[in-house]
């Protein structure tokens, strides 16, 4: 979730995503904006691992702050948040600061691939064990229920829509929820979009945060 790999090709090489921005007018169908999706994301992660280990941390410390400063963590008790991967900001650091200030962190966990996921209680130092696609997850079934979400972007747009890695597990699990979770997405100032072309199944994040917003 957050993390599943596409289900389409591995990445090509980079391309700026504004070299598919005379296609807009073009793009009608799902089935054009779904390979639309897909060149754009792959050119998105190309070009974010391309920054190097080094600048990529410069800037999710940067994104990080600003998440800080713009979302009161403490507000939500139980937080989900995610292992990254692929280059995606890593946010331990705010999960262990969560659990310090007494609250609880879970990370999601697919037990069924096309449905909605679980979040398992995660803490510093737990055993963990390989889930689906070999992301790590706690190695104990302990399930919460998240008052906020910190989710990964790999691109989005203006209305607070994110480009993921085409699996829907956020949408899907949000939507399945009885009570909707404050959500917060997190990336890098590249990844921004004029649009997604959001879908109805495409639901905008609560608020977007990267190094330069």
């Amino acid at each position: 979730m957050g993390h599943e790999p596409d289900d389409e090709d591995t990445p090509r090489g980079y391309s700026s995503p504004a070299c598919y921005l005379h296609e807009f007018d073009e793009l009608k169908s799902w089935d054009e904006i779904r390979a639309w999706r897909k060149s754009t994301r792959e050119a998105l992660i190309s070009g974010r691992l391309a920054l190097g280990v080094s600048k990529l941390q410069t800037k999710g410390a940067v994104a990080k702050q600003k998440l800080l400063a713009a979302v009161e963590l403490k507000k939500y008790p139980t937080l989900g948040l995610y292992w990254c991967m692929r280059g995606e900001i890593d946010v331990r650091d705010i999960a262990r600061q969560h659990i310090e200030a007494g609250g609880i962190v879970g990370l999601p966990v697919v037990v069924e691939k096309a449905a909605p996921v679980e979040f398992w209680r995660w803490q510093p130092g737990m055993a963990m064990k390989r889930g689906v696609w070999n992301i790590p997850i706690p190695g104990k079934r302990e399930v919460v229920i998240p008052d906020a979400l910190i989710v990964p972007l790999v691109g989005f747009d203006d209305e607070r829509y994110r480009l993921g890695y085409g699996g829907g597990y956020y949408d899907r699990t949000i939507a399945s929820m009885a009570r909707r979770p404050f959500c917060a997405g997190l990336g890098y100032a590249e990844g921004k979009l004029p649009t997604i072309h959001p879908q109805p199944h495409d639901i905008p994040m609560n608020i977007i945060v990267t190094d330069q917003s």
